[in-house]
């Protein structure tokens, strides 16, 4: 089965169609996107798991800076991924990594979330493809995400309070501030991980019965 996305064709009112074997066309569901956006270290991983938990596909979009890493034989330092993350969209245009992963979503269930949003360019070309489409912004405070950046120590996580500040002015950089701003919904985590699952599970309840009226 195949989308008509497959074939080039947009319905006026973007729904999508799926052809059959058979060459038989049928409607399906509108695909609802939940976009997620957070500066490093707010708690954008918790979210990724209570998502993956409650059964939801969801697309990192960081993983597509770090597979680029791999194919430019790169190490996966805050320094090279920053650098890959500007080279691509300068390459690319400010919608780059979106371009990439909406391929990956097309052919997802008719929810998905994304995670690791970084501009609004990159929520302007999700909305064009997938017009049921909510931003989630998670809030957590400078020295709060530093913390846990810090006990996390995956690869690319900062060491150093100059490191961390210099990730955060790159990610600024190329518009993370006006995305989490403008999101429709806003979960501030500065409490448990208990209290974040909870709200989020709220969150994502109430962003979905938005599109399922």
């Amino acid at each position: 089965m195949r989308t008509l996305v497959d074939f080039g064709f947009i319905t006026s009112n973007l729904r999508l169609y799926s052809m059959e074997d058979d060459g038989e066309i049928t409607l399906m569901k509108e695909r609802i996107v939940l976009g997620v956006a957070g500066m490093p270290g707010a708690g954008k991983g918790t979210v990724r798991e209570i998502v993956q938990t409650m059964g939801y596909p969801i697309v990192v979009m960081g993983d597509e800076i770090r597979e680029e890493a791999k194919r430019r034989n790169l190490k996966p330092t805050p320094e090279n991924l920053g650098m890959i993350m500007l080279k691509l969209r300068e390459e690319e245009g400010p919608a780059a990594i979106a371009k990439r992963c909406i391929p990956k979503m097309e052919k997802m269930k008719e929810k998905v979330v994304v995670e690791g949003i970084r501009s609004l360019h990159e929520v302007d070309e999700f909305k064009k493809h997938f017009p049921n489409f909510t931003l989630i912004a998670i809030h957590a405070s400078p020295e709060t995400r530093f913390r846990r950046l810090f006990q996390r120590k995956r690869s690319d996580d900062p060491k150093r309070w100059e490191t961390f500040r210099e990730r955060d002015l790159r990610e600024l950089s190329v518009g993370i501030g006006a995305a989490i701003a403008t999101a429709d919904q806003m979960i501030v985590n500065e409490g448990s991980k208990a209290q974040l699952k909870r709200k989020t599970r709220e969150v994502l309840k109430e962003a979905l019965e938005k599109w399922m009226k």
